[in-house]
């Protein structure tokens, strides 16, 4: 009776997990590797992942994808580059805190000596925490670098604050006592001050931005007019003609066989009506 319950129990858990895997497109996409994600650090190339911000359904197949690429070009360069990949892999990982990548906290560590980078992209460093727990403070202190672009959130304030340190003020203060016989005071003292306040930071101006990068002093800027980049003109925002159409580059995508891969050739004869529907297709992409 209780292996029973504990065999349905199991059961209704596995269906849970798998409930998304009910979805055909997702069986498709699931179904053979087109990505080739050990090719990424062997000539340049970009991969983009796009998911929805507002629904989280399949938020674990960005993250399950992103580990895999880590665990396999750090693989990839140890057994085949003697620990280093020979093209440099930067990954742009924009809301990183919608998704939670496994093992992050171990990886981050680790991957930078194989020419491997993360930009880790959030709106505040308490969504880390709300994901990360206790490795949050891990995951931030293996980045060499900090962009702060503005915020309120409480938490982000203070600890940028704390990172920029104190600097040294003069005050002084000047005392008089008016009797029969006048007395007069000045008091000069050394202080220390937070360089920004969190109050300061909260207003701070919305064109300016704070980089820290260790080993040097953080320094206050102004952020950059992308309008200005020579390649601006290629972007959506310059002209609606650049924007990219998925659905074109689905449909006129060719089969992706790997070099020297050994495959299947079959000769298949279509009715004469069938032949010119897809010819036409095929014209039309």
């Amino acid at each position: 009776m209780v292996a029973g319950k504990t065999l349905k129990s199991i059961l209704v858990s596995c269906g849970a997990r798998l409930a998304t895997f009910d979805i055909k497109e997702l069986r498709d996409l699931m179904e053979y590797d087109e990505l080739g994600l050990d090719a990424l650090g062997d000539r340049k190339t970009a991969l983009f992942i796009i998911t929805s911000d507002t629904d989280n359904t399949f938020d674990f197949v960005t993250a399950m994808v992103v580990s895999q690429l880590f665990n396999i070009l750090c693989t990839k360069a140890d057994d085949e580059y003697g620990g280093r990949l020979p093209v440099h892999v930067r990954c742009l990982l924009d809301e990183v805190a919608n998704i939670k990548i496994p093992n992050l906290q171990r990886l981050i560590s680790v991957f930078r000596s194989r020419e491997i980078s993360a930009c880790l992209v959030v709106q505040a460093q308490s969504q880390l925490k709300a994901i990360y727990k206790d490795n949050a403070d891990t995951i931030t202190g293996n980045c060499d670098s900090t962009l702060f672009l503005g915020g309120k959130e409480k938490t982000t304030l203070k600890e940028i604050s704390e990172t920029l340190g104190k600097e040294t003020i003069d005050t002084y203060n000047t005392s008089e006592t008016r009797s029969n016989q006048n007395s007069y005071g000045l008091n000069y003292q050394k202080l220390g001050k937070e360089l920004m306040s969190q109050d300061e930071l909260a207003v701070m101006d919305g064109g300016k931005c704070i980089l820290q990068v260790r080993g040097v002093r953080p320094f206050l800027s102004d952020k950059y007019d992308i309008t200005k980049h020579p390649n601006y003109k290629y972007l959506s925002d310059y002209d609606k003609k650049n924007t990219f159409d998925i659905e074109r580059c689905l449909k006129r995508r060719k089969p992706i066989v790997k070099k020297n891969e050994v495959f299947d050739c079959y000769k298949i004869d279509l009715p004469q009506e069938t032949a010119e529907k897809t010819k036409q297709e095929q014209e039309e992409i």
